[in-house]
Order: structure tokens, then sequence, then C-alpha cells
């Protein structure tokens, strides 16, 4: 179970039937009394990086693109990087916000075209929106038991499939979803 919320998971439990959470996985990247601010990273967007670089006036490129997922419904327009800054230079890093040692997140543009030409960090993806709370908001939300506090863990960002990922977080914090109450099959 997480220590802390942020920097960590926090996984829907079968609780949670709210049609833009259900069985997501939020990546927390700040946890504070004027509120909280996350990613969902198991949610693919109906949207292909080329279409967002397209909208961007980005120039297109053979580059492997990113996935591109849901971040949340806060601010659907915006975009975010989620990334392992370990092989980035000082200035990547300077202009993100370091979530771990494998984990940033960055809305920086100049980051955003070097994916586009094929630079940047190997392990990203592009997160639409967010998931943001305000003050007191998520403490309600755990008092009805919506949310379940697990410990970050990179690879469940960057390697572990979308559709996998939900259970991927619970049992990597010791909880077996096929014996939580409500928790039938699933498919991201």
């Amino acid at each position: 179970m997480a220590d802390s919320l942020a920097p960590g998971f926090l996984v829907a439990s079968p609780a949670l039937l709210d049609p833009d959470f259900v069985r997501t996985v939020v990546l927390m990247v700040e946890h504070g009394p004027d509120g909280s601010l996350g990613f969902v990273v198991n949610r693919p967007a109906p949207v292909l990086f080329s279409q967002v670089r397209d909208v961007l006036g980005l120039e297109p490129s053979d580059a492997d693109a990113p996935p591109v997922f849901v971040g949340g419904p806060v601010a659907p327009d915006s975009g975010w990087i989620l990334f392992d800054p370990t092989h980035t230079t000082p200035q990547v890093v300077a202009d993100a916000v370091v979530v771990s040692d494998q984990l940033a997140v960055s809305a920086s543009r100049s980051l955003l075209e070097s994916i586009a030409n094929g630079d940047g960090p190997d392990r990203r993806l592009l997160a639409l929106g967010y998931a943001g709370w305000a003050a007191g908001q998520l403490d309600g939300e755990f008092q009805r038991g919506v949310w379940i506090p697990v410990d970050l863990d990179d690879e469940i960002v960057f390697d572990t499939p979308p559709a996998d990922r939900w259970q991927a977080a619970l049992t990597s914090a010791g909880i077996d979803p096929a014996r939580m109450a409500g928790s039938g099959s699933f498919s991201a």
C-alpha cells in the first residue's frame, strides 16, 4: 500500500462508477492541502499522435509515435508528456516535474517537437487532459472507498499493455482483483 498519494497510483475500486474513472489507474503527481493532480495512464485516446501533431502544426516524421491517452476529464485539449528522464538532457528535466527517477511530466512544446522528430526519451506517452481534485475532494472519495492507493511503478506506466494496467497495479499491491466485490472481467 502506498505511504503517500503522490507520487503513486490511485487505482479505481469496483465501487467507482463515474464513467471518466471506471477501472482506471491514475498516476498521482501532486497531492496536498490545495488539491491533487494526476493522469489516467490506462485509457487510450480515440486519436493518434499524427492527428495531434497535425493540429499543433508539427512537421510530419517517420519517427515512432508515442501512444496517446485520455489523461483525465479536466482540460482535455491540453497535452502532457509522461516520460522517463533517465537518458534526457538537463534542459528537458529542468522543464519538467520530476515524479520519480524514472518518471517525469512536461508540457514543453520543444520536448513534443523532439519526440515528433524521433528524438527525445524512448519511454514516453502523451496524455490529453488531466485528473484534478479540489482541496479535500479526494479525502471524501477515499471515505466512500472508491480509490485504492498503490505505490508507483514506472513499468506499469511504460511497459505494461494499457488493458492490463488496472490489474497489474492492484496485483503489485498484493490485491487479487478477482476477489474484489463487483470486479467482473474488464477490457480497456
